[in-house]
């Protein structure tokens, strides 16, 4: 079930390419297309409303909103394509058949049931005798999607159709049927499928939903009402569900545990979804400070250059100029991309109780400070700020001129305190003439590779060839269930994961940065090159 998770955990990292591209879009749109804001940037006299400058920005603003507007379909269709073992275009487009079906089947039992958008909403049901509050919330229970009357279950429900289509999709891909009925075999026989399992799906989602909407609806109103202590248990759950690569599942980006706001007459469900709304809403003055975001700056910006300075400092002077040679990149990777792990893992792997009692709990108070402290901003990394310069006015960061040196300052004595006082092998104190980054490795046999005896060795056929290697130390195509990435990490899941390469030699030899073994699945962390050597290996073996 742990595998599961992980691999369902990294393939919600698929569909965020689009979340980039809508918070470019928007933010490049949203700023020009508002004729005030083109004004006061000095460009009234080229931007004009309804000129073609004017409607090529409103065009750029719109493909933006698209994005919010379809984001669950998008979420279905790329978790799916991520979790199918093969075929995946036919799971791709058969996620997309079934998240449609199951819909028109709840709209069927609306109608069978008398229920319409006449009666749905927040008048009639104060008129039925509800609440102004209580009509609200029974109201938001519905809307309009793709034309279809259905359940608003947003990204909940994307969740929900992306883990049944590729269970359907893995389940019936490779169905062999009579040669007279050939043609609906294989992939096609899964489409069908996914039709015949949509029908029980909107109808079990007819009755439970309203039931799981009222247990998120009450767990969002905790998290909301918890204050500062919901804020500190989700930075410190971001952190501490790290070695376990389970960190993507907590919701708050993108569902309502994240908070709901309507903004421009639109209701937003998640952090993330609502800061974008803001970026394109001309009424909006500035961005929601309960975001549960901005608390990364201070690990990209501070927490992380800190800890590496530590290393830096505490290496073995003949060792430092190597040290720095993987230390710096990093460090730069991480508050430029946003990508933590080479270092996060590198201290996790050394010094685990450090990470989880000092590092996890500091970097969530780092959240707690820049929600008290009201800092609003999209991103936690160079790479997402981009929107913020053109609409300055919507971000609040002057509590970051002095969150980010104190953090600086409070990180960098406590880690070489710790690195001296316990004698923690960080990179360059081991004593070996060459060392590596890590990852952290299953505690229950992270000794494991060492009590490994040379004989056992997978024996890996020298080459340049990267893919053909990782290929060959995974046990070859034959010992292959299933392959795919996520923003860092190779995840493979194995017949026999004995017939993988040992940690030592995915390091030494493999040039990875470190290893995740569970029982019947691997994450092997390459950074981001990993994208292309995924690739690289399916269409070695010819697979999609």
């Amino acid at each position: 079930m742990k595998d599961k998770l992980q691999v369902f955990a990294g393939s919600m990292m698929t569909p965020i390419i689009v979340m980039v591209v809508a918070g470019f879009f928007i933010g490049i749109g949203s700023a020009f297309y508002n004729i005030d804001n083109a004004q006061a940037l000095g460009l009234g006299g080229i931007i004009v409303e309804g000129n073609i400058v004017h409607n090529f920005f409103k065009l750029i603003n719109d493909l933006g909103f698209m994005v919010m507007r379809f984001l669950p379909l998008f979420f279905t269709v790329a978790i799916t394509f991520s979790l199918a073992k093969r075929e995946k275009g036919w799971a791709a487009f058969g996620a997309l058949v079934f998240y449609i079906a199951f819909n028109q089947v709840i709209s069927s039992m609306f109608q069978i049931n008398e229920i319409n958008t006449m009666n749905t909403t927040v008048e009639a049901f104060m008129e039925s005798g509800l609440s102004a509050d209580d009509a609200a919330m029974k109201s938001a229970l519905y809307t309009t999607f793709l034309g279809i009357f259905t359940y608003d279950s947003s990204i909940f429900g994307a969740y929900i159709a992306a883990g049944l289509a590729s269970c359907i999709h893995n389940r019936f891909y490779q169905k062999t049927l009579r040669p007279s009925l050939s043609f609906f075999a294989g992939p096609r026989f899964a489409i069908i499928m996914m039709f015949i399992f949509a029908i029980p799906t909107g109808i079990i989602m007819f009755y439970f939903w309203p039931i799981l909407f009222a247990g998120i609806s009450t767990t969002a109103g905790a998290l909301t009402s918890s204050g500062l202590f919901g804020t500190f248990a989700i930075g410190f759950l971001d952190k501490a569900l790290l070695p376990f690569g389970l960190h993507h599942l907590i919701p708050v980006q993108y569902t309502s545990m994240g908070g709901s706001l309507e903004v421009g007459g639109v209701m937003y469900y998640g952090a993330t979804n609502i800061m974008y709304a803001q970026l394109g809403d001309p009424d909006s003055t500035s961005f929601i400070t309960r975001n549960f975001e901005s608390g990364r700056i201070l690990v990209h910006f501070a927490a992380l250059p800190a800890i590496t300075l530590a290393m830096y400092q505490t290496a073995l002077p003949n060792q430092r100029k190597k040290a720095a040679s993987i230390l710096i990149p990093a460090v730069i990777t991480a508050f430029a991309i946003g990508i933590t792990e080479p270092i996060e893992y590198t201290f996790l792997f050394v010094a685990p109780a450090l990470f989880f009692l000092i590092y996890a709990p500091l970097t969530a108070f780092g959240y707690v400070l820049c929600e008290f402290f009201e800092v609003s901003i999209i991103g936690g990394s160079f790479r997402n700020m981009f929107p913020n310069l053109l609409q300055p006015d919507k971000v609040d960061a002057w509590a970051l001129l002095f969150l980010i040196p104190i953090f600086f300052v409070a990180f960098y004595l406590i880690f070489k305190w710790a690195i001296v006082k316990y004698d923690v092998k960080t990179p360059g104190r081991d004593g070996k003439e060459e060392f590596e980054l890590y990852s952290k490795k299953d505690y229950k046999d992270k000794m494991a590779a060492e009590n490994t005896n040379s004989s056992e060795m997978v024996d890996i056929e020298v080459s340049d060839n990267l893919p053909q290697r990782i290929l060959e130390a995974l046990g070859g195509e034959e010992n292959l269930v299933n392959i795919t990435n996520c923003a860092t990490r190779l995840r493979v899941e194995l017949k026999d994961v004995d017939k993988a390469a040992t940690d030592e030699q995915w390091v030494k030899e493999l040039d990875a940065i470190g290893i995740v073994r569970r029982k019947q699945s691997l994450q092997i962390i390459y950074g981001t090159q990993v994208l292309g050597i995924t690739t690289d290996i399916k269409g070695l073996i010819n697979w999609e």
